[in-house]
């Protein structure tokens, strides 16, 4: 069940709080070679099983901008802004590292830290840092502080 904010004053408190897991999600080959068709990115790394099961990981692994493409869906897993008459809209992103190759068919998660909420003209900047992890794995498949403009009707 996500964390359900009502006002940007819980919004506000929950600075500095850590958020999730989320529930473990499969990267499953059939995604890995759809996001490459989309994208055009389609390395042997990521779609040459025979090829890609001598090279260095031992079978296929996913696009580092695949594994950052789940962030949003994990977000709504982690937490929602219930009640706050605004519009989100994606602003950015201020860094995003990939220590950890995503192996296809290994299974992920997110954990989230509100790391601040910033007064803007239009209403607020929420950066929030997601941690996706992989499972059985100590370092982490992605870590990305996603930037969210909230516009407030009354900023």
């Amino acid at each position: 069940m996500p964390e359900s904010f009502t006002s940007i004053a819980d919004l506000e408190a929950s600075v500095g709080r850590q958020l999730g897991p989320t529930p473990w999600r499969m990267l499953t080959q059939e995604e890995v070679d759809a996001f490459a068709a989309l994208t055009g990115d389609e390395n042997w790394i990521h779609v040459d099983r025979e090829r890609a099961a001598r090279g260095p990981f031992g079978g296929t692994i996913a696009h580092g901008y695949l594994t950052l493409a789940l962030v949003p869906a994990f977000g709504h897993q982690l937490f929602s802004l219930d009640d706050i008459d605004a519009v989100r809209l994606n602003y950015g992103l201020d860094k995003v590292r990939f220590p950890r190759p995503v192996p296809t068919g290994a299974r992920l998660r997110a954990r989230a830290e509100v790391v601040r909420l910033t007064r803007v003209a239009t209403g607020r900047q929420l950066t929030v840092r997601y941690t996706l992890e992989i499972e059985g794995e100590a370092k982490p498949a992605c870590v990305a502080d996603m930037v969210t403009l909230i516009v407030l009707p009354d900023a």
